[in-house]
């Protein structure tokens, strides 16, 4: 597989998150009823679930050259200092079923082992058989699909139309 190169988002990659972004109508039709806004993408900066703090906020973006192919929205050590909570985690149409998502999954899965992460946490609405698939396939268990019901199961705000999801789960012990 070619060179991804996976980094943290710098502002010059934020009309490229937008490109993936509308690329990727389909997740955000399957997740909130409607596709993705402009505002979403600055949006990602600053949505953090409840007791988490700034410095924990990770976003990371899968380049291919200067393309922006994915991204990654991480809370680190949330909801406490063994978990790792995944609120987005998206690759552009073209990139998918090609490897790359799971190969980029699986490194930062073991770089959070590596820094004593035990659990890594994301969600996944029902609606969204790539994204179920993706995340079996990765060894999460899927949690029966649930409300929203205020507590906290990933690091995204929601949107009012997102019922529905999926709690997943991935043990990193032994690993």
């Amino acid at each position: 597989m070619e060179d991804i190169e996976v980094r943290e988002l710098r502002p010059e990659d934020e009309a490229g998150v937008a490109r993936l972004f509308a690329s990727c109508e389909d997740y955000f039709v399957a997740a909130t009823g409607a596709p993705a806004l402009p505002a979403d993408v600055q949006s990602l900066y600053y949505a953090l679930p409840e007791g988490a703090d700034l410095d924990q906020k990770r976003l990371l973006v899968l380049c291919r050259g200067e393309e922006v192919v994915g991204l990654a929205d991480l809370v680190d050590r949330h909801p406490d200092a063994e978990r790792l909570s995944v609120g987005l985690f998206l690759i552009a149409p073209k990139a998918r079923r090609t490897g790359l998502g799971t190969a980029v999954a699986r490194r930062l899965t073991e770089e959070a082992a590596g820094r004593g992460i035990r659990t890594v946490t994301a969600t996944c609405p029902s609606d969204w058989k790539p994204g179920l698939g993706f995340l079996h396939a990765l060894g999460f268990e899927l949690g029966p699909p649930r409300e929203m019901t205020g507590d906290t199961l990933g690091n995204r705000t929601r949107h009012p139309a997102e019922t529905g999801l999926h709690t997943a789960r991935l043990s990193l012990v032994g690993r």
